[in-house]
């Protein structure tokens, strides 16, 4: 058992206490965890390489609790000023992990969770195989819980709709494992 096995239940802890603060993560951390093992599964990633994507899969959001509750708890869309604010979330998830050197390639993989291959993501617009591969399979997870999930503004999608939309953009998400 990895020292990360170890800490499990502590980061389950740590994502509890995100979901609690937020009505619209309860559960998403977990679901996108999920979706990121059986993306593993399916690509035959296995061992360290696996169980790092999936820590850093259940820790995607942490940097959420550095958002403060006018913007995190809009039941809205945010405007412009607000996006803004919401998109440090991966940045501020990458500083509150890198603190500890057993998170240091999961703070790395969070960092990079809402990066595009075209390079019009964030936090540093990387592009292509310059977004580490964890993170490219957490944004797919995270793209597709977002399109099947309720918001307070709209209603979730139907997961054929969704599909569809993966299908379209997948250029954007993720090359092959090799990239």
């Amino acid at each position: 058992m990895s020292a990360l096995s170890q800490y499990h239940d502590l980061i389950l802890c740590v994502v509890s206490a995100l979901e609690a603060r937020d009505s619209y993560t309860s559960f998403h951390s977990s679901r996108v965890a999920e979706m990121v093992e059986a993306l593993c599964r399916f690509m035959g990633i296995t061992g360290d390489q696996e169980e790092h994507f999936h820590i850093a899969a259940h820790l995607h959001d942490v940097g959420k609790i550095g958002i403060r509750d006018d913007v995190l708890l809009k039941a809205g869309r945010l405007n412009d000023e607000e996006w803004e604010i919401m998109k440090s979330h991966s940045l501020q998830g990458y500083e509150i992990l890198r603190k500890a050197k057993l998170f240091e390639e999961v703070a790395v993989i969070v960092r990079g969770h809402h990066e595009r291959w075209d390079g019009k993501g964030y936090p540093d617009r990387l592009s292509g195989s310059s977004i580490p591969l964890g993170s490219r399979l957490i944004a797919i997870a995270d793209s597709i819980d977002a399109m099947i999930s309720d918001r307070p503004y709209r209603k979730g999608l139907d997961v054929s709709i969704c599909k569809e939309e993966i299908k379209k953009e997948r250029r954007d998400y993720v090359r092959s494992r090799r990239s």
